[in-house]
């Protein structure tokens, strides 16, 4: 298959993504639907929220992918007393050989292509702040200096749903800088199985290297190029301006469920998470179920919910599932 202008063929973007998913297979049971998904998130250059109790494996899958990709790794322990300085880094006073003394500044573990911000909830919403501008923008601002971070640059936060105690909910501006929110479950019999093979044996698993950001930088410059028919955005267009109370002519799912809608964030995470999806498969033609394949995790921490619909026991999902049974595919 011949090279598109990006320089990657078809064939080779399918082939690098198959032997990064075989690899983290490797030392990670079961969460394929996981793996896809932080996937996407990386090949789009962006970031990722995975939620999931505490044991199932959202740090070690972490820590794998930067093995199987030799990204430079930085973990971060997100606590209640972790200040905005131990992210960022700081100025520190440097005295040389003569006596002279000046102002250095010393990186903080933000600088580094994968980070890991566990347990993110756990500290204040000051310190989460701290992301913001990394998340972005690829600059880290200390001392009115800007300090660009390496390229490619990658946030992969973990947060346990269970223990809410001690934590602070992620503000809504900086919820929408992850492409998506992962749900990771809890893994079958089956899975369950094979991980106290695994785990309780001598055997260490190993992945090897099969990428690197290159790679990925590379996979994302094609997945931009993929085409997507006019109708498939115009039914973006419409299933985001379909979460909006206040728009006109939205439906009582809405109105009855939704404090606020989707930004336009997520209709970009829609298309472009759509494009990587077809491309995975090896097409180069996006369709319907490409969208619908992403629209979970694209828009379920988007959404606000009334008191009403939290009350009920609804979640985003469930009134992202009413949408999708209601906005129809073609005006």
């Amino acid at each position: 298959m011949t090279a598109t202008a990006s320089g990657m063929s078809i064939a080779d973007f399918r082939s690098t993504a198959s032997e990064i998913e075989s690899e983290i297979a490797s030392a990670i049971v079961g969460q394929s639907e996981v793996v896809r998904e932080v996937l996407i998130c990386l090949i789009a250059g962006s970031h990722a929220l995975l939620e999931g109790a505490p044991g199932l494996g959202k740090t070690m899958l972490v820590r794998t992918l930067s093995q199987v990709l030799e990204l430079d790794f930085s973990r971060i322990q997100f606590t209640p007393d972790l200040m905005p300085a131990d992210i960022t880094g700081t100025n520190i006073l440097i005295e040389d050989e003569h006596g002279a003394r000046q102002f250095v500044f010393q990186p903080g573990p933000v600088f580094a292509n994968m980070v890991l911000a566990d347990e993110i909830n756990r500290s204040t919403p000051k310190t989460q702040s701290a992301l913001l501008e990394a998340m972005q923008d690829r600059t880290c601002t200390v001392a009115n200096i800007a300090h660009h971070l390496p390229e490619p640059f990658f946030v992969l936060a973990t947060q346990n749903p269970i223990e809410m105690e001690g934590t602070y909910p992620l503000p809504e501006a900086q919820l929408d800088r992850f492409f998506f929110k992962i749900m990771v479950e809890y893994p079958h019999a089956d899975g369950l199985l094979e991980i106290l093979r695994r785990t309780t044996s001598t055997i260490t698993p190993n992945p090897r290297k099969v990428a690197d950001g290159a790679s990925i930088l590379e996979m994302g410059r094609l997945a931009r190029q993929t085409p997507i028919g006019s109708h498939l955005l115009d039914y973006v267009v419409r299933f985001t301006l379909a979460t909006h109370p206040d728009g006109p002519g939205v439906s009582d799912v809405t109105k009855r469920s939704i404090r606020y809608g989707v930004s336009p964030r997520g209709a970009q995470a829609m298309v472009l998470g759509a494009k990587i999806s077809a491309l995975l498969d090896g097409r180069l033609n996006v369709s319907l179920s490409d969208i619908r394949a992403v629209l979970f995790p694209a828009l379920r921490h988007r959404l606000m919910l009334t008191f009403d619909a939290e009350a009920s026991g609804q979640g985003p999902d469930d009134v992202l599932r009413e949408l999708v049974s209601i906005v129809p595919e073609v005006p």
